[in-house]
């Protein structure tokens, strides 16, 4: 086969799939499928508009298609993990920018073990946007595009979740909405059990309006419209249910891909879409090696995750937004089972601005809840030289207290993630409560768990 034929193979495979099943992990159940099909095509791409640069070409002196003038190069071995970002960005017609992320996978493929996973990261997480203090990841794209970030919105998007996960980010490829649910209805669209009735009053338009979805429980076949309303809608249920409908769409791609002998009138639609479907940083050559690698993985080698309610806790700040505050201890665990061998590098930490939550002035007391002296006062004094406002600090109603607790009186947000983090404190113990003291927004009460992991720093 020559070259020209064995790169519009991959191109075409690679990008396809990529769109429909999260970057890399479909790649190689298409390109088995179609490969012979696609083997004996001359296929348009759309150079610049995907960001993936083609070879320069010549006129063919037989008046037949363009040459390339040099052969692309060889797949490389792939010596380690690569993890790819998939960002869904919700790009209305006409629409220029910058945009939130409306959904986050993480995919990564395991050259030694011929392994894959992908995790579902909540759009309302909260989390350091390194360099920009404290808010949802999903704004890391926008802030990114909209600040003028080296590399954009994707760059500052994969060095957030490189923060937050502690998972090198390698490449991304970002996706939009329009695109997908075309290359959906150019496969034929999918197979997917809906488990139960979806309701939702409010499903938002792409003319900014809204409309009601219905969707009732049973076996259905979507086209890409009803697809990509089930994997967005919200209202009816959690956003960690809406992950887990975004990964079942994700299969159901997948399961069609392999079972379909593509015909040769759709190749031509498939590739249409990606030109303003689809934009990513991987390069040609790295793109033939990850379809050579991909190819390896069987089916039942593919994981994946969610980082769902039981890892967070969901905290309305003053402005009355609802955000997802991470149990990193959890996150970690999940990130650590469904990539295992990835060992967690963090990027050089930007520390939050002390303002970020200095300019809430929420008022904390310290209580001790042990029966060591002044560990109250070494510990306000402490967090007082941190920056927090200290309102005064007394003995605990008892000194067994096994867990150090944060009791909420008023909503601050940013002062309630900080001394969580600064106290080790797990979301579990954070309580909210609605009638007391007026002289302060946040209570610490010290447990013995403080005790030990002051003694370990």
């Amino acid at each position: 086969m020559s070259n020209d034929n064995r790169w519009q193979r991959a191109v075409s495979v690679f990008l396809t799939v990529i769109v429909t099943a999260g970057a890399v992990l479909s790649a190689v159940f298409f390109f088995v499928t179609v490969r012979d099909v696609v083997a004996q095509m001359d296929l348009p791409f759309a150079e610049q508009e995907t960001g993936i640069s083609q070879p320069e070409r010549k006129p063919d002196p037989q008046g037949g298609e363009p040459q390339p003038v040099e052969a692309e190069p060889e797949p490389e071995p792939l010596g380690e993990r690569i993890n790819v970002l998939l960002l869904g960005i919700d790009q209305r017609p006409g629409e220029k920018g910058p945009f939130r992320t409306d959904t986050m996978i993480l995919v990564s493929l395991d050259p030694v073990t011929n392994t894959a996973s992908m995790l579902s990261i909540p759009r309302d997480l909260w989390t350091t946007i390194p360099g920009y203090g404290e808010g949802r990841i999903n704004t890391a794209h926008f802030t990114g595009d909209n600040l003028k970030y080296p590399g954009g919105g994707p760059a500052l998007a994969k060095k957030t979740v490189w923060y937050a996960l502690g998972v090198p980010v390698d490449n991304y490829v970002r996706v939009n909405f329009a695109g997908f649910e075309q290359l959906v209805d150019a496969i034929g669209g999918i197979d997917v059990e809906v488990t139960e009735d979806i309701y939702d009053a409010t499903y938002p338009t792409s003319d900014y309006g809204t409309m009601v979805l219905r969707i009732p429980a049973g076996n259905h076949h979507m086209d890409g419209d009803l697809a990509l309303k089930y994997a967005r809608t919200r209202h009816g249920s959690s956003d960690f249910q809406r992950m887990e409908r975004q990964q079942q769409v994700i299969r159901a791609a997948f399961s069609k891909v392999l079972s379909l002998n593509i015909p040769l009138s759709r190749i031509p639609t498939i590739l249409q879409v990606l030109g303003s479907s689809v934009q990513t940083d991987l390069t040609p050559s790295q793109i033939i090696t990850l379809v050579d690698a991909a190819r390896k993985i069987d089916p039942g080698d593919l994981r994946s995750g969610v980082i769902d309610h039981t890892m967070t806790t969901t905290v309305t700040t003053a402005g009355g937004a609802m955000v997802e505050v991470p149990n990193w201890p959890k996150v970690r665990q999940l990130v650590e089972d469904l990539f295992p061998t990835t060992v967690a590098v963090e990027p050089s930490p930007t520390p939050v601005p002390a303002e970020a939550f200095i300019e809430e002035g929420a008022r904390v007391a310290v209580y001790n809840g042990t029966a060591t002296e002044s560990l109250a006062e070494e510990t306000a004094q402490m967090i007082r030289d941190k920056g927090f406002t200290i309102a005064g600090f007394s003995t605990a109603d008892r000194l067994d207290h096994e867990h150090t607790l944060l009791i909420v009186y008023r909503d601050r947000p940013l002062t309630l993630i900080a001394l969580a983090r600064e106290l080790g404190v797990a979301p579990e113990q954070i309580i909210p409560q609605e009638n007391g003291s007026q002289q302060i927004d946040i209570a610490i009460v010290l447990g013995s768990d403080y005790l030990e992991q002051r003694s370990n720093r």
